[in-house]
Order: C-alpha cells, then structure tokens, then sequence
C-alpha cells in the first residue's frame, strides 16, 4: 500500500522522497490495467489502456473482495481516444473527457477502445461505498460547468462536475475536471485545504516538453514537485494544492472523506504562504 507521510515529516524530506510520497506515476500502460491502493482514505487509483481486447477491472489483492466493487464505488474518466465500458452487461459509450460513474455492486466491468491505433485511456478513482447508487454515464457537454478565474490572472479556467450530491450521486465519491483556457496556468491560487477529505490530481493533456509545478504541504511550509502528463498528485487533508504549468493542461480532481459539501474548504491566503 502507497502511504503518505504526516505533516511535520514534510520539512526533512528529499526531492525524492517527496516524489515516491505524493506523485503517482505509470498508471497508463499500454494494453493492460494498472491499479494503486493509496493509504489516504483508502483510495484505489487506475488507469485502463485497452488496445485490440477488452480489459476486465479484477479486484487486486489488496482489497480482499470477490469482485473490485464489492464494497467500492468508481469514477471514470476517459483521456483518451474513443470507446466504452461495459457494466454488467450494458454498454456504455466513452468519448473523450466523457465520465462514468459505476456504483457498488456491479459485478463484472470490462473496458475497450474502438480504435487500437488511438486508444482510450480510462482514469479510475476509486473509494470504499456504504451505499449503492445506479451506474450512469456523464458526457462532457452534461456536467455541471463553472466558468471561473480571469485572462489576467493567468487562471481562466472551465470547473465541470461530474460526480457530486446535485448530479450525479455516490457516497462518498466527488469528482470532476478543470480545463484551463488558452493562456492561462495557474489552477487554484490563492489555494485551500481540506481538513476534511483528501484529495487527488490527476494532470493531463499536456504537452511533451511541458510539465506542472504543484504546490503541496501545510501552508507555512511548501514544498513542490515536478508533475508530467499522466501523472497523479496525493494531496492529504492538512496540505494545499496549487498548481502552474508551463503551458495550458487540464486535471481531473477526485475526493473522499468525511463529506461531499464542494465548498467545505478553509481558504489560505497568499500573504500566509511560505
């Protein structure tokens, strides 16, 4: 199991260290499916690459289930190119930044890209569930979308909910995606914590020569690692997130905890950040 470290570690810690601690890496691999079990609330994360056949979702060891939703519930989001996922039968179309929610229960989940030449590319977020909501597909053009931030500030942003008590319901999942405007890149500034849920970042559509610096720790003591496309960040209840990039991108945010309240955050301001 993939453990965090607490607060008061943060200060002693090495570059590398902090990069094994808070960045999740090589999710995405081609043809197979690969899965992290993280000790922050305990989340599972993946990622899905099917190319010529379907890939079943197996419950890894780890958990200790018949089947990998048993207990659980997962979010989906597709990176990728086109294709769909299949719960229990039914099947459901993917396309690009389309999203998926599968509820506690579902036996038997598989995925599948329409196209091996450009696969799809599934991002899994996954929590413990006490309780079982239906399945249901999110298209991108359906979320509940916020514009925020302003050209000038470097932070014109487009906020869409896929996952959330006024859309589509989970127990304890919340989940959704930022994509930042032409220009801009700076993701939450000034930042917040959330003392209590945590939450992960997953970076992507960045490109090649382009990486993100994340701000992450308590908020008189930051630190900051270095994030590429298709990588992951761990941000536990006592640390910030903030990100710059050097160039446009765009993250997928996902969230457990004590609730799903999206505002329940305590804001720092800029002038309290060291």
């Amino acid at each position: 199991m993939h453990s965090l470290p607490a607060a008061d570690q943060l200060p002693r810690m090495t570059t590398e260290e902090l990069r094994s601690r808070f960045l999740v890496t090589d999710l995405f691999r081609r043809g197979a499916v690969t899965t992290r079990l993280i000790d922050l609330d305990r989340v599972v994360l993946g990622g899905v690459v099917p190319l010529d056949a379907p890939l079943p979702l197996d419950a890894p060891d780890e958990i200790l289930s018949e089947y990998f939703t048993e207990r659980r519930e997962v979010g989906v989001l597709n990176v990728g190119g086109a294709g769909h996922v299949v719960v229990d039968g039914e099947r459901f179309a993917m396309a690009n930044r389309d999203g998926l929610y599968i509820g506690r229960g579902a036996r038997d989940v598989s995925f599948a890209s329409d196209d091996p030449v450009n696969p799809a590319r599934y991002y899994l977020v996954s929590y413990p569930a006490h309780a079982t909501y239906p399945t249901r597909r999110i298209a991108r053009a359906e979320a509940d979308a916020t514009e925020l931030g302003t050209a000038d500030r470097a932070n014109r942003r487009r906020l869409n909910k896929y996952i959330h008590p006024g859309g589509v319901r989970s127990a304890q999942l919340v989940m959704g995606m930022t994509e930042l405007g032409s220009g801009s890149v700076w993701n939450t500034m000034p930042p917040h914590t959330h003392l209590r849920r945590t939450e992960v970042y997953l970076y992507f559509d960045l490109p090649d020569d382009a990486v993100v610096m994340h701000l992450l720790g308590a908020p008189r003591e930051t630190r900051h690692v270095v994030v590429r496309d298709g990588e992951v960040v761990l941000s536990p209840g006592w640390s910030i997130h903030a990100g710059c990039g050097t160039a446009s991108y765009t993250f997928c945010w996902a969230m457990g905890g004590e609730n799903q309240d999206f505002a329940d955050m305590q804001q720092v301001t800029t002038e309290t950040l060291k």
